[in-house]
């Protein structure tokens, strides 16, 4: 640990995580920016699939792309890399050695597939009985569903996302779409990082671990939310509406002098400023119009009007005039125009840092830019300590903390047990 850091909220934890892809190794991630030492555990030779994800491909100190995937450091900083082939017996030995000195466990594999090295949470507890060992699948340890491989765009059609997601059947673009990101995949291991904390919370009390078992389809069908809800309650099927709300209106897109903003107002009050700001006080007492039941019942006639004002100015101007009014407004960027925005930017939120593409060798080190953790502690803050690491980079550091000397570390190599 950098002494010269300030201390993470959970840098007494030690994380072993055997998972690839995005779910998972997001998950652990999180808990590393938040101090942890997470020790990602990958195939020699090959690694998670994710180094291989691409186009887009790292650039070279030249500006040319490298074999390496942008997409595995999107969800690997901050932890250190070994190479272990957990198919043979002295690998799955090494992980053994790991799991009685780890406090947690993140993994991924299909249901079942780590008992046949005896890796499973059964097994590892025996060895360490505080373990907290979360397993993250497709569809959870149980159902018929259990053995099936799960993937993000999978459940987001199986859970019924994709068809509240995009155009209208019959307008221009329409029919069921996927969300720009895996919003599955990415939202169970936020949900798998909360669970991790709050085993750890009992795991204070009662002085045991245990196992979390996490699903995609399970928090497909939580992010339903609103909608879910609704039709649970109701029997009313939702239909895809674009970017128009179900409950609310105007909280959409509109049409400007120069393209286009979004407006997202959710109460009387803000509709009442909007009126009285551009122009139009009379919508705010109109009874079509004055109440949040009244403005949805009669959107077909308030849009249209809404959006004959907005075309009249530019983007620009609305948001100037509604930044002191308290009404939502803001524009549709690019992710170009995202990252140049001023509060983006007051943030920090683009991070960059030196990555070593290749391990030992430094003249494929490169600069990579990530974005900054979201989490925000006054006095634990996540902190950037590692670069997403390269494939193996510390095999030999780690395996040298467990006892193994150099002649060991050899013997293994050769017989390709560690990369």
């Amino acid at each position: 640990m950098n002494p010269n850091l300030p201390p993470g909220a959970l840098d007494h934890l030690k994380v072993l995580d055997l998972s690839r892809v995005l779910a998972g190794p997001y998950c652990a991630q999180m808990l590393a920016d938040l101090g942890a030492d997470v020790i990602k555990v990958e195939r020699p030779g090959d690694g998670d699939d994710t180094r291989k994800w691409g186009p887009p491909f790292m650039p070279d100190a030249d500006g040319n792309p490298t074999a390496h995937a942008t997409y595995f450091h999107c969800t690997n900083r901050n932890k250190r890399a070994i190479t272990v082939d957990i198919a043979k017996p002295e690998g799955q030995a090494i992980i053994k050695q790991m799991a009685a000195q780890s406090d947690i466990v993140v993994e991924n594999f299909k249901v079942g597939g780590l008992a046949h090295y005896g890796l499973d949470y059964a097994s590892l507890s025996a060895i360490n009985p505080r373990l907290i060992y979360c397993s993250v699948t497709g569809f959870g340890q149980t159902g018929p569903y259990a053995p099936r491989a799960g993937y993000d765009l999978m459940i987001q059609a199986m859970s019924g996302m994709m068809s509240i997601t995009g155009n209208a059947d019959g307008v221009p673009g329409g029919g069921p779409m996927r969300v720009g990101v895996a919003i599955t995949d990415l939202c169970t291991g936020m949900f798998a990082c909360s669970a991790i904390l709050a085993a750890l919370e009992v795991r204070h009390r009662t002085g045991k671990g245990q196992h979390i078992d996490m699903a995609l389809l399970d928090v497909g069908m939580a992010l339903l939310a609103n909608q879910g809800i609704g039709y649970l309650n109701t029997g009313a099927v939702p239909q895809r509406q674009g970017n128009t709300h179900p409950s609310l209106a105007p909280y959409q897109d509109f049409n400007t002098q120069d393209g286009k903003m979004l407006l997202a107002i959710g109460n009387d009050g803000q509709f009442s400023r909007f009126a009285q700001a551009a122009g139009q006080p009379q919508w705010a007492s109109d009874v079509r119009f004055a109440t949040t039941k009244a403005r949805n019942l009669n959107r077909a006639e308030l849009i249209p009007a809404m959006d004959a004002v907005t075309r009249t100015q530019t983007t620009a101007y609305w948001i100037k005039l509604f930044e002191d009014k308290a009404v939502p407004c803001g524009p549709i960027n690019t992710l170009s125009e995202s990252f140049a925005d001023a509060q983006v930017i007051a943030r920090g939120l683009e991070v960059k840092q030196a990555v070593a593409l290749v391990p030992h060798a430094q003249s494929a080190t490169n600069s990579i830019v990530t974005i900054a953790s979201p989490l925000r502690l006054s006095d634990t803050p996540p902190v950037l300590r590692r670069a997403p690491p390269g494939l193996g980079e510390h095999t030999d550091e780690v395996l040298a903390e467990l006892g193994f000397d150099a002649a060991r570390m050899e013997r293994l190599r050769a017989a390709r047990i560690i990369g």
